[in-house]
């Protein structure tokens, strides 16, 4: 059954930021400031320009190759099976461990919004909970799925505009941030190069909710158009966002402050909202936090299943996981895949290992991407070859800035699942 053309530029652009505010905000900034320190600002400028390469990269093949499934799709089509299969497989891993990061991250907030500081059964079980709920919802169908998304991403922009409007001033004034307009150390917030670009892979994971637009190929109106733009105002609107929101984190709790607040409740913006000092800052921050992360859990599912069901067609998963349920639209098998697969990694219960290990394979999956992008027809080009040139580069040495046994699990679970394929099509 054909999946339903239902969403616009408006819920395109929803749905892409859905995907991204949230975890990067809320969890990924202070993991990175932990290891550049202050060069997080350097570090997020860096992953943002990287970002747009591959995000002008994942538009020009959604806009010649509007169907579902993402650089999967564009592997086959326009690299190999072998390397369509890597992406795609990749793509699962990566925001699969995007999603339980999310789940997690916003169970730490949850528990402090209720004043329990999390312990690690009820983050876990919390967390698992939400997982299941939003797993169900999003096998009800797509169109609900964007209204519930369009209201989770209007309710936390909002409170973002006046966490920044509150948190700017203090933050200029503030002792911290003096060192920063210094040049030199101050910039780099004391990290080497390693340190700098293992935050910058760190980050650049922050970014990606732009590629969940290009999966939506089969249910954007007019994918040539929509996709592209869409993408462009996402990057955007982001990239303002998260430099103001680190400015301020900065300027209030300084970067050592800030790390270890994400090491020890998963919920860091909590701790800068406190230390602004307004009565219901933190309220409304942890509000923010619950809804920003519930819309990333809710977008990832929908991503990760168009995937799986573009997997399933062509027989890289079981077939019964390409079915379309008639009545709502959604490939409910898929759905419940991989909600399935990000409950196991929930029980994991570290927002770091699950952003690390979410770094290295989505630097993969847009490693692929560029390559693709690099093959594309002449006249289905819209951007410059350097671009996706720039793109691929960067991917693969970023993709082995991350901790070693990081790097070195995600490397054997690629090869493994692709000498499983090798036996299962030879």
């Amino acid at each position: 059954m054909a999946m339903k053309r239902e969403v616009g530029l408006p819920g395109a652009v929803a749905m892409g930021l859905g995907s991204i505010i949230g975890t990067g905000l809320f969890v990924s900034l202070g993991i990175a400031a932990g290891v550049a320190g202050s060069g997080i600002l350097i570090a997020l400028a860096l992953a943002a320009l990287l970002a747009l390469a591959n995000g002008l990269s994942s538009a020009q093949l959604a806009a010649a190759h509007p169907v579902s499934g993402g650089t999967y799709e564009y592997g086959y089509r326009v690299l190999s099976p072998s390397l369509g299969f890597v992406a795609g497989t990749a793509f699962l891993l990566a925001k699969s461990a995007s999603a339980a990061t999310a789940a997690l991250g916003l169970t730490g907030y949850f528990l402090l919004l209720l004043g329990a500081p999390p312990n690690r059964v009820t983050l876990i079980g919390v967390a698992a909970g939400a997982t299941l709920l939003l797993t169900l919802l999003v096998a009800s169908g797509v169109r609900r799925s964007n209204r519930a998304n369009i209201v989770v991403v209007a309710a936390t922009l909002s409170l973002f505009g006046l966490f920044l409007a509150l948190g700017i001033p203090q933050a200029l004034g503030s002792d911290q941030l003096p060192r920063l307009g210094r040049g030199g150390p101050g910039w780099l917030g004391g990290a080497d190069g390693y340190g700098l670009l293992h935050a910058v892979a760190l980050l650049f994971v922050a970014f990606t909710g732009y590629g969940r637009i290009a999966t939506l190929g089969e249910e954007v109106r007019s994918p040539a158009v929509t996709i592209p733009r869409a993408i462009w105002i996402t990057l955007v609107t982001v990239t303002l966002l998260y430099l103001g929101v680190a400015f301020v984190a900065l300027g209030t709790l300084g970067a050592e402050e800030f790390a270890r607040a994400t090491v020890e409740t998963a919920a860091p913006l909590q701790e800068v909202a406190r230390a602004l000092g307004v009565r219901s800052l933190p309220a409304l921050m942890g509000i923010a936090a619950v809804t920003a992360m519930l819309g990333v859990l809710l977008n990832l599912l929908l991503g990760l299943s168009r995937v799986a069901l573009a997997m399933a067609r062509r027989s890289d998963l079981p077939g019964r996981f390409a079915a379309v349920d008639a009545n709502t639209g959604s490939p409910t098998a898929a759905v419940f895949l991989v909600g399935a697969v990000i409950f196991l990694l929930v029980l994991l219960g570290d927002v770091r290992t699950t952003w690390s290990f979410a770094a290295f394979t989505v630097l993969i999956y847009y490693g692929i991407t560029n390559l693709a992008a690099l093959r594309l027809p002449v006249p289905n080009r819209r951007y410059p070859r350097w671009v996706a040139v720039v793109g691929l580069l960067g991917c693969v040495l970023l993709a082995f800035q991350v901790e070693p046994e990081v790097w070195a699990s995600g490397t054997g679970f690629l090869l493994g699942a692709l000498a499983l394929r090798a036996v299962v099509h030879p």
